[in-house]
């Protein structure tokens, strides 16, 4: 493509092609080859904490998650939240995936609640083109997990201001205070608008602070929701419960492969 005598200007360099466009081109294209990593992390850790066997599972997924969510919070302290949890959502037509931390809020035995800016956020983009969304919680002291797949659905009006009311005051301005995932040019940009807020709700007491209309839950209804267990030479423990439809009243059980 190039004649092997030409100069190319790089980066601010002049490189010849003839001897180095092969490196330049393979790092610009970001090429997965790399003669050594930035990060290996060779080390390995067993699980020894547990098992877990279908005669033991709860036959209603919900229940179970929530006896295991129980035990979570048994051994829960400040570095180590349960309710925790990664939603992950993807837009189309591109298919491109995001995940963030997010906090579950509530259950019910249609699903996962959790709450958040639904205006124009990254999600709440997402959620407009595709309906689907996976959870995965995560509880190292008791080497568990539980992954979530299933359809999200709007929580009504009333459920999300009971919710918001329970906010602390602070919480409260600071949903109208930010435009989620918006780009902003400083943080006193963002301190400048919650100053406003505070400004505009100061005569107004914390329970009557409204619900910005933007704001809500979103309950993830599971299509599947599998358990896994650590085990040693990672031979985990792996048991989800399937269904077709989110209108469908019983899960299957199965056993699946680490």
């Amino acid at each position: 493509m190039f004649g092997s005598k030409y100069l190319a200007r790089t980066f601010g360099r002049r490189i010849n092609i003839n001897t180095t466009s092969h490196f330049i081109f393979r790092r610009m294209a970001g090429s997965q080859e790399t003669e050594k990593p930035i990060i290996f992390a060779p080390e390995t850790i067993q699980y020894k904490k547990g098992h877990l066997d279908e005669k033991d599972i709860i036959q209603d997924p919900i229940e179970q998650f929530h006896k295991w969510f129980d035990d979570a919070r048994k051994v829960a302290d400040e570095s180590f939240v349960p309710e925790a949890v990664t939603l992950s959502t993807a837009r189309l037509p591109s298919g491109r995936v995001s995940s963030r931390i997010v906090l579950l809020k509530e259950l019910d035995h249609r699903g996962f609640v959790v709450y958040s800016n639904w205006g124009e956020s990254k999600k709440a983009l997402d959620y407009i083109s595709n309906k689907h969304a996976s959870l995965t919680f995560f509880w190292p002291q008791l080497q568990r997990q539980v992954r979530v797949e299933g359809e999200m659905e709007k929580v009504t009006r009333e459920t999300t201001e009971r919710y918001f009311n329970t906010r602390p005051r602070g919480s409260k301005i600071g949903a109208w205070a930010s435009s989620q995932s918006s780009t902003i040019s400083s943080r006193e940009e963002l301190d400048a608008r919650t100053k406003a807020f505070e400004k505009k709700f100061e005569n107004v007491k914390d329970e009557d602070i409204p619900c910005p209309d933007y704001w809500g839950g979103i309950r993830i209804v599971p299509l599947e929701i599998e358990f896994w267990q650590g085990r040693l030479s990672r031979l985990h423990d792996r048991i989800a419960f399937r269904r077709e439809a989110i209108t469908d009243f019983d899960f299957k059980v199965v056993r699946l492969s680490p």
